[in-house]
């Protein structure tokens, strides 16, 4: 029979506890495929909830109790109390629960059947058809939840899950080890450590899934959310969204896209300057610089490329002189697109000056124009074809 441990962090909750190890009590009655427990993990209460704990023990033999002697917020008890439940007490499952009942203890079930059906990670979910947050909260506190929610999922652009900040969650042992050493890495302050926690767990793939329930507010005792709690979620979704951003591959493609036309844009002027005037048919001077920048600009992307956009699939050396070739045959339609804008632009608008910028000293005209439209739609076509057949994905 598997274990399920649920992990209650409390910090001066003496009154709350006794009515919530009863509810969950009786819960774990109508339970018959999982062993159940509770860990209440406790900061020191002053309050004497450890006490009120090991009162709880001598009735309830499903109770366990892990003493902090230091208060270390939510985050450290949670990793805390999942370190002893999966490493000590042999869990395969362990739930986040409040201690003041703000989570519906008759769900429990409901998402142990989620975790049978083949989640990793089963969300308590308020804003999933079904769940709700309570209606006498103050506008203010509504806002912040709602909104909240809807402000990470547009920053993260995930919108496949619907409730990022809630607290009530089932976590297999396997998203645990995943994620537990980048997560004590990080030292989460408060509830920021529910965001990282499910963030992190998108990142390794793992299967989630939601389950509605009607939050409560307490009853007994004092909210610990505090305004530190809108300033570290602000600061983590914001700084996490931009490191992905920064690593991600379109990035990474797209900076040394602005690179090579740099490299074009320069090289265009040098050979236009060093090549003779000249216009036979279709070919001219404009053309054939423009041909020699786009070969320059290419093999500038290709080192770059497979030493960075790429580095997860750096090409062999063995294979860099056929790559290389291949990678000016899949350019050939930037190229292709390029000289004709150029062809059509030169040939139809012409060729004249526009406007100068005497701070950089640089002269602006058509041509220049051209080459910036045909670098543009040709990045458009790289993409595709360097992702395709060059750096294609291993399987």
């Amino acid at each position: 029979m598997q274990k399920a441990i649920v992990i209650i962090p409390t910090y001066n909750e003496a009154d709350n506890l006794p009515i919530t190890i009863k509810k969950l009590a009786e819960v774990f009655e109508k339970i018959k495929d999982w062993q159940m427990q509770v860990l209440v993990v406790d900061d020191n209460s002053p309050d004497g909830t450890a006490q009120i704990v090991k009162k709880l023990q001598k009735k309830y033999p499903f109770l366990k109790l892990l003493l902090n002697l230091k208060k270390a917020g939510l985050g450290s008890a949670y990793l805390k109390g999942m370190d002893k439940a999966f490493n000590q007490l042999d869990a395969d499952l362990v739930f986040e629960f409040d201690a003041d009942l703000s989570h519906d203890p008759q769900k429990i079930p409901a998402m142990l059947k989620e975790i049978e059906n083949g989640s990793d990670l089963v969300l308590g979910s308020r804003y999933v058809s079904g769940g709700s947050i309570p209606q006498n909260w103050a506008l203010h506190r509504k806002f912040l939840s709602v909104f909240g929610n809807l402000f990470i999922r547009l920053v993260m652009w995930d919108f496949s899950i619907k409730d990022w900040t809630t607290g009530y969650r089932a976590i297999k042992k396997e998203v645990y080890q995943a994620v537990a050493n980048e997560l004590e890495s990080e030292r989460f302050f408060g509830y920021t450590f529910q965001i990282g926690f499910l963030h992190k767990t998108r990142k390794k793939k793992f299967k989630i899934s939601e389950v509605a329930f009607a939050f409560k507010d307490r009853e007994i005792g004092r909210s610990k959310i505090g305004p530190e709690y809108i300033k570290n979620t602000l600061l983590y979704i914001m700084k996490v969204r931009v490191q992905e951003i920064l690593q991600s591959r379109l990035f990474k493609f797209a900076l040394v896209g602005v690179i090579g036309a740099l490299v074009q844009l320069s090289s265009l002027k040098l050979y236009r300057f060093l090549l003779p005037n000249f216009q036979y048919l279709f070919f001219s001077n404009y053309l054939i610089s423009t041909i020699l920048s786009i070969e320059t600009a290419i093999i500038s992307n290709f080192i770059i490329n497979n030493f960075w956009t790429f580095s997860d699939r750096k090409l062999k050396k063995q294979s860099m002189l056929k790559k290389f070739l291949e990678f000016n045959l899949a350019s050939g339609g930037s190229l292709l697109i390029q000289m004709a804008i150029a062809a059509i632009g030169e040939n139809t608008l012409g060729l004249f000056g526009l406007f100068t910028l005497p701070i950089i000293a640089i002269k602006v005209d058509t041509g220049m124009i051209y080459a910036v439209a045909g670098i543009l739609i040709g990045m458009f076509w790289n993409f595709f074809a360097y992702n395709t057949f060059i750096w294609k994905k291993k399987k």
